[in-house]
């Protein structure tokens, strides 16, 4: 195998993987969901701490600039097979659902270099924005531990939802109740 070749290889696959072990921070919430709650350092009700990412685009996104709409600010990792799965689903049952609304989804890749993000955002046919938070600093702000991790934030900023669990269907099901819910009592 050519050198270039290895090299591409170990950075698409085994560099996030390496970077989350050696983090500490590794952990998809189907491996020891009991310990979730023990690991968020947000809870619902609380003021959900502002940060900027770079998006995969190359733009920007800050929280704050977000006051006036809700929000669903999930945190992933391209290697977690739930969250692939949860990714999966959400153009269509949220992104697609409140387009048009005043909503915002915003994916943050947890830990992991933009081209890892990029290749899993083409392998899967993510179009949405996707945040970009390679050294895991905004995470630290949110948790210590386990991803998908996903916070529905108010037009205020406070943390309506904070929720690890991840059953498929029927979890975006409820986040995006949840947001319908959010959005209406805007009115």
């Amino acid at each position: 195998m050519m050198p270039t070749l290895r090299l591409r290889l170990f950075s698409r696959w085994l560099r996030p993987l390496f970077a989350a072990v050696l983090l500490g921070t590794a952990g998809c919430i189907a491996e020891e969901p009991e310990d979730f709650e023990a690991t968020a350092l947000v809870r619902t009700g609380n003021t959900a701490p502002d940060f900027t990412v770079e998006l995969l685009d190359g733009g920007t996104a800050t929280l704050s600039a977000l006051r006036g709409e809700v929000v669903l600010l999930t945190f992933f990792s391209t290697w977690c097979p739930t969250c692939r799965e949860q990714m999966a689903l959400m153009q269509q049952r949220v992104v697609d659902r409140f387009a048009g609304r005043p909503f915002r989804f915003l994916p943050v890749s947890r830990a992991e270099e933009r081209e890892a993000v990029a290749a899993f955002c083409r392998e899967t046919g993510i179009a949405f924005p996707v945040g970009l938070d390679p050294d895991g600093t905004v995470y630290g702000l949110y948790a210590t531990r386990y991803v998908p991790r996903n916070l529905i934030i108010d037009p205020a900023g406070r943390v309506l939802l904070a929720a690890g669990e991840f059953t498929g269907e029927e979890s975006v099901a409820q986040l995006a109740r949840r947001i319908a819910g959010a959005l209406d009592g805007m009115q």
